[in-house]
Order: C-alpha cells, then sequence, then structure tokens
C-alpha cells in the first residue's frame, strides 16, 4: 500500500456517514444518531539503503455525541451522557479543591500562630 492509498482510506473513513447512523423509528417518532468523528494519517516515501522506503499512520476516534428525536413536525436533540468524562471531571475538581483548600488552611494557620494571643 502506497502513501496516497493511504490517504485516501482514512479520507473514506471520515465521512458524513460515520457522523449521522441511518434513521430509524420506533413509536411514532424518527431517531437519527450523531457521532463526534476525528481523525487523520500521514506518511511519506524517502530512500534506504535497499533503493526505497517509506511509512505512514493514521487513527480515527469516534463518540456517541447524541440523537436527534423527530416526532412530527417537532426536532429535538438528546445529548450523549459520557459517564467516564463526568467522573474524571469530578475527579480533577476534587483534587483542585483539596489542593486548594490545603494551601488556605496552612495559611489561617500561619495567621493564628502569629497572632497576638489575648491576655
Amino acid at each position: 500500500m502506497d502513501v496516497q492509498q493511504m490517504i485516501d482510506g482514512v479520507r473514506d473513513a471520515l465521512t458524513v456517514r460515520r457522523v449521522f447512523g441511518d434513521p430509524y423509528e420506533r413509536n411514532g417518532m424518527t431517531v437519527i444518531p450523531v457521532a463526534k468523528v476525528q481523525g487523520g494519517g500521514g506518511g511519506g516515501e524517502g530512500d534506504s539503503r535497499d533503493g526505497k522506503g517509506g511509512g505512514g499512520g493514521g487513527g480515527l476516534s469516534v463518540r456517541p455525541a447524541g440523537v436527534f428525536v423527530v416526532r412530527g413536525q417537532e426536532v429535538r436533540w438528546r445529548p450523549a451522557v459520557d459517564v467516564n468524562r463526568l467522573v474524571v471531571g469530578a475527579q480533577v475538581v476534587a483534587v483542585v479543591a483539596l489542593v486548594t483548600w490545603g494551601g488556605v488552611a496552612k495559611a489561617w494557620l500561619r495567621r493564628q500562630e502569629a497572632a497576638p494571643t489575648p491576655g
């Protein structure tokens, strides 16, 4: 496979068909799944000791984004919920809060030690 074939393959993978799934009907409404698609690829050819060489690579990431729900003349967007992202986000917030609270507590203790005692 040459580099151009690889790039063409990646381009074919990044089509609108990957973003919008086939619509299906349930209970009088039409549901259209939607995904977030990211990808890319690259490669090169060059000379080696044997006279010719090359290489390349590519990647594709597809994540659910949500669905469009069509009922009569009404269209609604229902986003997908990525529980893993929510958990990681909550952990980051907790770590930042603990680090911040630790700094505030140290400063408060230093002020308490430096303050004159009544008496």
